[in-house]
């Protein structure tokens, strides 16, 4: 069974699990397609990823324009904040950002439809985080977005990432996102 959440985009949204746990470990239904329809999510997933990082990474913000993918996002190792920006150019929220933080474990996910920039922080010392994306990568497709766009405004909990070891953690980020354009200067989806 899922419980969808809403967030502050309407689009976007945390897809609750029931987990059952006892004395062995724990069991996520991580994913149903007739729950997730019923509650709105009608869609189909062709390709899934599983992405290994380190504390303090940031990854994103991706999206790719003329072959949206939306993605199912969950941590199943570790904690990251994941985070949807709205990349539609006609969109009423374009530029809006919704974060949610994600703790293996926990039974939630979190669902970025097509038209959505993506990206996230790991919190933990490290953090697997696997994802069901609705179309394939299309490596000319790709876009970028700065992680850091103070026009987007991402509140990245960077200062949470020094608090186990005492001292404050610098994110690593890759050079093609470090030096991916504002939102103002992307190609944008549609």
């Amino acid at each position: 069974m899922i419980t969808v959440i809403s967030t502050d985009l309407a689009d976007v949204k945390v897809v609750a699990s029931q987990v059952f746990q006892d004395e062995r470990g724990h069991l996520i239904e991580a994913a149903n397609e007739r729950d997730l329809r019923a509650a709105g999510i009608a869609e189909h997933f062709v390709q899934d990823n599983l992405v290994h990082s380190g504390r303090g990474v940031v990854r994103g913000l991706h999206f790719q324009k003329a072959k949206p993918q939306g993605k199912m996002v969950r941590a199943v190792t570790g904690a990251i904040f994941d985070v949807a920006v709205d990349v539609r150019r006609r969109s009423k929220t374009l530029g809006k950002w919704v974060g949610v933080t994600l703790v293996a474990g926990d039974g939630r996910a979190l669902w970025i439809p097509p038209g959505f920039a993506h990206g996230y922080l790991v919190l933990s010392e490290t953090a697997d985080v696997y994802y069901k994306c609705t179309d394939f990568y299309s490596p000319d497709d790709e876009r970028l977005v700065r992680w850091d766009d103070p026009a987007i405004g991402v509140e990245w909990p960077v200062a949470a990432l020094g608090l186990a070891r005492g001292a404050p953690v610098t994110p690593i980020v890759a050079p093609r996102d470090a030096a991916a354009p504002l939102l103002a200067d992307a190609d944008l989806s549609k």
